[in-house]
């Protein structure tokens, strides 16, 4: 039986750099992908996850949830609301411009969260060893004073771009290529090395 990866970061892990070239506080972090489920602006029943960077490694995120992301009538669905708290905490990699995916992700849901309601995320790095980078986050409902709901922790590792690349079909590559504005990631000074 392998190890559960922790998304806690270890002793001696270290605030990464915020990258010069990182959004500016206040900004809107750009969508990643145009038809992203979580934070394109093209998917027709996404989450619509908006998100602007703060002042550090941190940024705060906002979706309002609809009767596309209902489980239980009424109520936001639990993945959807893990959803949410994967895209904002991947968000955080555009602050250190390095290209991660997702190795562990841990939700909590304190509250139920209604649909029409609109979730306020903060999230913030953690910590970095090497490629691991540790966030964590909460959200809460109507406001970012308002009560928690949801709170996350997750573990991203730091690959090449190339990784993405070469998953996307032949047809998906043509395509961003002839649009780049639906792939805002691929962006040729973006730091592909860990």
């Amino acid at each position: 039986m392998s190890r559960i990866p922790s998304t806690v970061p270890p002793e001696g892990a270290q605030i990464p750099a915020r990258h010069p070239k990182a959004p500016m506080p206040g900004t809107k972090i750009p969508s990643h992908y145009g038809h992203c489920f979580g934070c394109g602006d093209l998917h027709p029943t996404g989450l619509h996850l908006v998100a602007h960077a703060g002042d550090g490694q941190n940024l705060n995120a906002v979706f309002t949830v609809t009767e596309n992301h209902q489980g239980a009538p009424g109520l936001a669905h639990g993945g959807l609301l893990s959803l949410a708290f994967d895209e904002a905490l991947g968000k955080l990699m555009w602050l250190i411009r390095s290209p991660a995916v997702t190795g562990r992700l841990e939700t909590d849901f304190l509250l139920p969260v209604p649909i029409g309601t609109e979730l306020h995320i903060s999230a913030q790095i953690t910590g970095q060893v090497s490629r691991k980078v540790y966030c964590s986050a909460e959200g809460r409902l109507g406001s970012a004073d308002g009560p928690v709901a949801v709170r996350a922790a997750a573990l991203f590792i730091v690959v090449p771009m190339k990784h993405f690349l070469e998953q996307a079909p032949k047809e998906f590559i043509e395509h961003v290529t002839a649009h780049p504005e639906l792939l805002a990631f691929v962006d040729p000074e973006f730091d592909i090395n860990p």
